[in-house]
């Protein structure tokens, strides 16, 4: 195991290995809770131990997500802003940021409502989960989730607050909330997964959005979504309902229209099935399995599963983290994407930034059936997409960092956070 040493502040040499040790010996909560201690006493530590020692994919999911359930259990200190439906937004503390993240905790990945617990600035207004309400260590308001008018005055008075002070630069990212926060709409996760391919398909393909859009067929739970009745279905579906005859389970719907690539989002733990597998086997040399809702416990399929029941020739990827699998002698390794590969640059320069992505999977990677650079490299990559959508945006004359330097990945690295203390003698 190598030693990793670090200078701190006033010449004391801190060293990872102890770290390490300690928070490997930590399962389930207890890593969180570890990891929170560093964090609070030693931010760089706690950031060189999760990007170099321990590594992103161990404190993503499934760790994540317990932590989110059980948050009042493992709270320790305040790391975020939360704003009460009893307090204005005048008497609470922004600092001075120009990226918010914020949600009011109604749909925390997965999970469901999980009330005040996550994310650095958390809308507090309630909770409608009972098992919150009657637990003693809950930190949030024990009250039923406001909504209506109470609910949008709040809203409308924390907009308004970070609008005074930030100005119009401040970009506020709205996650894991089951209802519009902002002036913008937020696309269901499986139609706006559709809507980038198809951009992509157009780009690639010269064609239209219309003529691409008829070979991506979205499911939903009522089955194959179709034109008839097209007055029933709500608007975000409209543009992909295409004229079919109706089709109600997903193994009837791959028999009728036999995809290549099969991309689960609904939050629907083990809907890919034994039978569904085999049935995209049947039509593929080698189909596309994206497994990716997160965390585990709604993955559609496992990794394992997806290898077996194809026999092997599955190309596989989830949202949540699958050990490798072995068939027939070949062992396989999963891929996993998650919101870490992309961060907030897909907001902006969607393509731009799957480009980049795509762009870092090697052959190595390749020839082990995987489609996405593993996250322990998410330093690297992340470079590599700020400076393709950085030469996006100057191409586009948004820049605003002028001239524009000669080479945007240096620049990109140059200005990424590096948890290094500054040495004062």
């Amino acid at each position: 195991m190598e030693m990793r040493t670090e200078q701190y502040s006033g010449g004391i040499e801190v060293s990872f290995k102890p770290m390490l040790e300690e928070i490997m010996k930590k399962l389930n909560l207890d890593q969180p809770i570890y990891e929170s201690s560093i964090h609070n006493g030693m931010y760089n530590a706690s950031v060189r131990v999760r990007n170099d020692v321990v590594g992103v994919e161990v404190v993503y999911t499934p760790t994540v997500g317990e932590a989110c359930q059980k948050y009042g259990s493992i709270f320790r200190h305040p790391q975020a802003l939360y704003i009460s439906l009893k307090e204005s937004t005048g008497q609470r503390g922004l600092s001075n940021k120009l990226y918010i993240g914020v949600t009011d905790g109604e749909r925390i990945l997965g999970l469901g409502d999980l009330g005040c617990q996550c994310l650095p600035v958390t809308i507090d207004v309630g909770t409608n989960n009972e098992q919150l309400l009657k637990d003693e260590f809950y930190i949030g308001l024990r009250q039923k989730r406001a909504s209506g008018q109470e609910y949008n005055e709040l809203l409308h008075e924390f907009m308004c607050t970070v609008k005074q002070n930030y100005g119009e630069k401040v970009l506020i990212q709205v996650s894991d909330s089951a209802r519009s926060m902002c002036s913008f709409h937020w696309l269901q996760a499986g139609t706006g997964i559709a809507e980038l391919i198809a951009l992509q398909m157009s780009k690639q393909s010269k064609g239209t959005l219309e003529e691409v859009r008829k070979k991506i067929w979205p499911i939903d739970s009522k089955g194959l979504v179709v034109r008839s009745p097209m007055e029933s279905l709500q608007p975000f579906k409209k543009p992909w309902a295409h004229e079919h005859e109706p089709v109600k389970n997903l193994v009837d719907a791959i028999k009728a229209i036999k995809p290549t690539v099969l991309i689960g989002s609904s939050g629907i733990g083990k809907s890919f099935t034994k039978e569904v597998i085999e049935a995209m086997a049947s039509i593929n040399k080698n189909s596309v399995i994206l497994a990716l809702f997160n965390p585990t416990s709604k993955s559609e399929c496992t990794a394992e599963e997806a290898y077996t029941w194809s026999k092997g020739s599955a190309i596989f990827a989830s949202g949540s983290p699958f050990d490798p699998a072995k068939y027939n002698g070949k062992m396989f390794v999963p891929g996993q994407l998650t919101t870490a590969h992309l961060t907030l640059l897909v907001l902006f320069f969607p393509l731009e930034t799957a480009e980049a992505l795509a762009g870092q999977v090697t052959e190595e990677n390749l020839e082990k059936q995987m489609i996405y650079p593993p996250i322990s490299n998410i330093i690297k990559f992340s470079a590599h997409i700020a400076a393709k959508v950085a030469a996006k945006a100057y191409e586009l004359g948004l820049a605003t960092h002028l001239p524009q330097p000669k080479n945007l990945l240096k620049f990109a690295e140059r200005y990424m956070y590096s948890p290094l203390y500054r040495r004062y003698r």
